[in-house]
């Protein structure tokens, strides 16, 4: 499929824009001249985001709304018809997590956790597709480095991120054989420095934290404006989280040796705060960023160049270049 039209032209739906990976993408389009709609639980939050958007000269319309129900879905593509006439970019993101052993975890939990991750990104899909079929569209869904591995200490989490893996390759099928002009694209993420840790169910008595490597939320932002626009499959946000991808599929006893020490390096050295997290209650909203104790990567070269290949290549050309004349130097030398 051909590029979509520019950003500037479009009408974006992000779900969970009010905070983390959400707002930076809500952010980013509207400073890029696309009209957003904001959906998420807080209300207060959304608003506010929209002021800002509005002072900074774009275009926003926030709804308040649940993804785990389909009709609290259905008024969110309801009020962008009716406020711009059409969707052309749907961008299902809201997500949340349990930290805690798997027989630990309280099944009523679990279920919300599918309700709002899996059945969120079901229900928006399918909610879309009918107005992204007519104006030719793109339908971005919010996986993981989770959809290709599992870990410890978040493994429903884990389970809902394969299953948005298996319902979105089996969605791109059903749409490329009707011959349907959607893109569909998975973005995978690795650890991103949002309030994912803080807004987490947690059943430890520790305060729960990502595994290095740790990136900024805007890369992600950056890899859903690029799909907006540059149709792709599959969009793997940190080199980090690639490779751990790839050695997975290459050596998985391996990989699950190498798993087991993720257990510590996702708990801190202090007690636990908010337990509750924001799985049944709307959180604060109006952050990108979360308070990761350790480094933080501003960008990531590997995302980047899949973004960018032929700047990419030209970059790897030119320092195969500067290496050819150095190492002619030595020998002249």
């Amino acid at each position: 499929m051909s590029a979509h039209k520019p950003l500037n032209q479009q009408v974006i739906v992000v779900t969970g824009a009010s905070s983390g990976i959400g707002l930076a993408t809500a952010r980013m389009s509207a400073g890029r001249g696309a009209r957003v709609v904001l959906a998420a639980r807080n209300g207060e939050a959304l608003d506010a985001v929209r002021a800002e958007i509005e002072r900074g000269g774009g275009v926003a319309e926030p709804v308040v709304a649940d993804v785990s129900d389909r009709a609290q879905v259905q008024a969110v593509a309801d009020r962008a018809i009716q406020r711009f006439g059409r969707i052309d970019t749907w961008v299902n993101n809201a997500g949340l997590s349990i930290f805690g052993r798997l027989e630990e975890v309280d099944d009523a939990d679990s279920r919300r956790l599918f309700d709002t991750n899996f059945w969120g990104v079901v229900q928006g899909s399918l909610v879309a597709l009918p107005h992204l079929k007519q104006s030719g569209g793109v339908l971005i869904n919010l996986g993981s480095v989770a959809s290709d591995i599992a870990f410890p200490l978040q493994g429903m989490y884990c389970a809902t991120k394969h299953a948005i893996k298996g319902f979105t390759d089996a969605l791109r099928m059903e749409l490329e054989e009707e011959g349907a002009p959607v893109s569909v694209t998975l973005i995978k993420p690795a650890a991103i420095d949002t309030p994912f840790a803080e807004n987490a169910r947690n059943y430890t008595d520790r305060q729960p934290k990502l595994p290095p490597p740790v990136y900024r939320t805007e890369e992600v932002a950056e890899a859903i404006v690029h799909a907006a626009t540059h149709p792709q499959r599959d969009i793997y946000v940190g080199g980090g989280g690639r490779l751990m991808s790839a050695a997975q599929s290459i050596a998985p006893r391996t990989f699950d040796r190498i798993g087991r020490t993720m257990v510590g390096q996702q708990l801190r050295d202090e007690p636990a705060r908010e337990r509750d997290g924001t799985l049944y209650r709307a959180g604060h909203g109006g952050r990108t960023s979360g308070d990761h104790p350790g480094y933080v990567m501003r960008r990531s070269l590997y995302t980047r160049s899949v973004l960018h290949p032929v700047t990419a290549a030209a970059v790897v050309a030119g320092l195969g270049l500067a290496a050819t004349g150095l190492m002619g130097g030595r020998r002249r030398r």
